[in-house]
């Protein structure tokens, strides 16, 4: 039935990779679907209510990403950071706040955890720890917010200017689940062209998550493989270093980039599916300052902001200024310069 109604090092190269991924990816979480279960009919506006009330769930999961997203490689940012193809992670959530994140890589295993207080990243293959305490309104960049989360809040951002609509039902990692289908309205200046969740359809959690830009593949598919609901093992969400393990103490605040005392803070000009995030890229202090020469990402463009290079994606662009701005969001150049302008 159809009813209408976001980098541990790489300094500016990291931080525009970290832009990029953040502004132009509509979500994290697309899984199997495939039959298509006998499930209750429910409105748009009642599903998208009941997802956006329902309460986060304990969860553990194996999830699948395809990134189809056309970033460029960023000179000095980590090799395998936000480039295409296909992936794979282990997610586990006690859906209070506290989670792990276990992503294989093939030298070894990078490992996130968050207890509540301090997230922890370890890198097996280098044999490498980070101890990062959280503070107030703190969003991990990579850990952040549990996948469902993550859904929950694209779906409460979206919604006021988008069509939505409920196209039936599916069956996601072995759940029935209902598809939520949203639209941008018409006027919305964006190169996306819909965004599909799956929603679980007795825990309300977003299941599955398919980006469409102009093209017929989807442009990001990322997702349950296989999913559990329930307690998980509190030890899960603590982390002890191995024996002989050197532990960084890094605060988010002094991690070796810094930004210009009278740099404003990062601000978003529009909502919904066209909003642009404007900010200003951290400087590299300390004994690995070089930074790497971006000049040859992207094309050459002007305007009454200034001037700088153009970088476009399959979802989206960016636009990194002469004088160290940055602009990007699911939209085209156009409106990027339109936004720095402002």
């Amino acid at each position: 039935m159809t009813s209408g109604s976001r980098l541990r090092r790489g300094g500016i190269a990291a931080a525009l990779a970290a832009a990029l991924a953040v502004a132009l990816t509509v979500g994290f979480v697309t899984a199997r679907a495939s039959a298509a279960p006998d499930l209750p009919p429910v409105t748009p506006e009642e599903l998208v209510a009941s997802v956006l009330e329902a309460e986060p769930a304990a969860l553990a999961g194996t999830v699948a990403v395809d990134n189809r997203l056309g970033l460029p490689a960023i000179p000095g940012a980590p090799a395998d950071s936000f480039t295409d193809g296909t992936s794979t992670a282990r997610v586990w959530s006690d859906g209070e706040g506290r989670g792990r994140l276990a992503v294989p890589r093939p030298d070894g295993e990078r490992t996130y955890v968050r207890d509540g207080t301090v997230t922890w990243a370890y890198d097996s293959a280098d044999r490498t720890a980070t101890r990062i305490p959280s503070r107030d309104g703190d969003r991990d960049e990579r850990t952040g917010q549990d996948p469902q989360a993550a859904a929950r809040d694209i779906v409460g951002k979206l919604r006021g200017t988008s069509v939505v609509a409920v196209d039936g039902t599916t069956e996601v990692a072995g759940r029935p689940a209902y598809t939520l289908v949203l639209t941008p309205q018409p006027g919305e200046r964006t190169v996306l062209r819909e965004v599909r969740a799956a929603i679980d359809a007795q825990t309300r959690t977003p299941l599955e998550l398919t980006v469409l830009g102009e093209g017929a593949e989807p442009v990001l598919r990322a997702g349950f493989d296989e999913v559990t609901f329930g307690p998980q093992d509190p030890s899960l969400f603590t982390f002890t270093p191995p024996p002989g393990v050197p532990v960084e103490e890094k605060d988010a605040r002094a991690d070796g980039h810094r930004k210009p005392a009278d740099a404003p803070r990062p601000q978003v000009v529009g909502d919904g599916w066209d909003a642009v995030v404007v900010g200003t890229v951290p400087e590299r202090t300390g004994d690995a300052g070089q930074q790497p020469d971006l000049s040859a990402l992207g094309t050459p463009v002007s305007g009454a902001w200034g001037s700088g290079r153009a970088i476009t994606t399959n979802a989206g662009s960016a636009i990194l200024t002469d004088d160290g701005r940055v602009a990007a969001g699911a939209v085209e150049p156009d409106v990027l310069g339109t936004a720095l302008e402002r």
